[in-house]
């Protein structure tokens, strides 16, 4: 497990090095400047030496069977890339949404016009992806999923409800304004999109994205 802490202002700092004295499979790394997201991640990446690459930001939980389950669907869809169902909580834990739908795959032109794939229920096999980084960009995630299925992979989703994506009120991915910003960016400056095509399914990704918040 590599923890890389942006640059945290609470306990995270005790909490992870007393963590990782007592288990030497936990690897805890300090950022000296914060970075944001992309820049946290990638330094995982890069610290990470397994096959298989899993994600979890800070403030979502994976149910105890969330791997082992995951897994056993990869080796048997033969994928290089997977997802998850997912229920949406509250800061404190006491409230709990709805599964949220997800499609059986996802193409690259399929994703363009979706927001399906969450973070936290993503694992990566690198054996088959061959060797990634990530882009310190608008929406570094879904720019990452975006270029693996433009090599040609799909994305698997498990039809299984295994992670909690915990709904902060003033976190950047709630800028519903800001987030349909980047996505547009995405598809100007790095997918290169022709504009009527870009509009195309930036309509479709508000749809689907609409349809999403509406379960909690």
């Amino acid at each position: 497990m590599i923890v890389v802490d942006d640059c945290s202002t609470d306990a995270t700092a005790d909490i992870l090095r007393s963590f990782a004295a007592g288990d030497s499979r936990i690897r805890y790394v300090r950022h000296s400047q914060n970075g944001g997201p992309a820049r946290a991640r990638d330094t995982a990446l890069k610290l990470a030496k397994g096959r298989f690459i899993a994600f979890v930001d800070s403030d979502d939980l994976w149910l105890p069977n969330k791997l082992e389950g995951q897994l056993a669907f990869m080796r048997e869809k033969d994928a290089a890339i997977s997802f998850t169902q997912f229920r949406r909580i509250n800061r404190d834990a006491t409230q709990c949404g709805g599964s949220i739908r997800i499609p059986p795959s996802l193409t690259y032109r399929q994703l363009l016009k979706n927001t399906a794939i969450t973070t936290s229920t993503v694992i990566l096999d690198r054996a088959k992806t061959g060797e990634f980084s990530i882009i310190n960009t608008y929406y570094d995630d879904y720019a990452l999923w975006l270029e693996l299925l433009r090599r040609g992979f799909v994305a698997h989703g498990l039809q299984e409800d295994l992670t909690r994506y915990r709904v902060v009120g003033r976190s950047v991915s709630r800028n519903k304004l800001r987030s349909a910003f980047w996505v547009w960016r995405i598809y100007r400056d790095i997918e290169k999109l022709n504009l009527p095509y870009a509009m195309w399914c930036f309509a479709n990704y508000t749809w689907h994205a609409t349809l999403k918040y509406r379960t909690f």
